[in-house]
């Protein structure tokens, strides 16, 4: 008979723990997918446009670590196991996104944030205090989450340098993907979150965009 071992607290914190730096500390995590970008022609851009195009992929990349960190928080505390392993299968796709982001910021000359373990570290914060709450709260934060990240994936789509198109297919499939969070949180039983909330996710994340653009 097959004997299944309990994680004790210790366990799991060491799992956190591990997840945590495995995050914040490889700048390009292994991808399970290829990256949308392929074979895509790496068009050479000037100095100005190629800094730009990098503080964008800075801000979604630190975007990425702050949704595995969101995910993690939150099936650390799931009631549920279905849930636990919904959200754990959506951080798993996180990660190809973190991984395709620091790749494109290495082509690009640039660097991931350096402020990543303290994003980590809030974003992870927010997922727990979000889990604690309920199941149904927090698979409404996700639905709010992956809509204002869709929505600024939206206008990088917009502001990227034109001809910088391997940036732009990266972005477009991560805008396709959260959609798709989203969509199965809803189906999942999501609640929706009091009015003030959004509005506080809103301005933490423009505040996010705007060191992580530069830092």
């Amino acid at each position: 008979m097959t004997m299944i071992r309990t994680l004790s607290p210790l366990d799991r914190l060491l799992i956190e723990l591990q997840r945590a730096v495995e995050t914040v500390a490889i700048a390009a995590p292994t991808a399970a997918q290829p990256s949308p970008a392929g074979d895509i022609e790496d068009t050479p851009l000037d100095e100005s446009a190629r800094r730009h195009a990098a503080g964008l992929m800075r801000i979604n990349h630190v975007g990425e670590v702050c949704a595995q960190a969101l995910y993690f928080g939150q099936a650390a505390v799931a009631r549920e196991e279905p849930l636990r392993g919904q959200l754990l299968d959506a951080a798993a796709e996180e990660t190809d996104h973190l991984a395709w982001c620091g790749e494109r910021l290495a082509e690009l000359g640039s660097r991931p944030s350096l402020l990543n373990p303290l994003w980590y570290a809030g974003a992870y914060a927010i997922g727990l205090g979000a889990g604690l709450v309920g199941d149904r709260v927090s698979l409404g934060f996700v639905v709010e989450t992956e809509r204002q990240v869709e929505a600024h994936l939206g206008e990088h789509l917009q502001t990227l340098p034109p001809g910088d198109e391997r940036s732009r297919a990266i972005v477009a499939r991560m805008k396709e993907d959260e959609a798709r969070h989203a969509a199965n949180a809803r189906a999942a039983g999501a609640t929706e979150l009091p009015r003030p909330i959004p509005g506080v996710m809103r301005f933490a994340a423009n505040v996010m965009k705007k060191v992580a653009y530069r830092v």
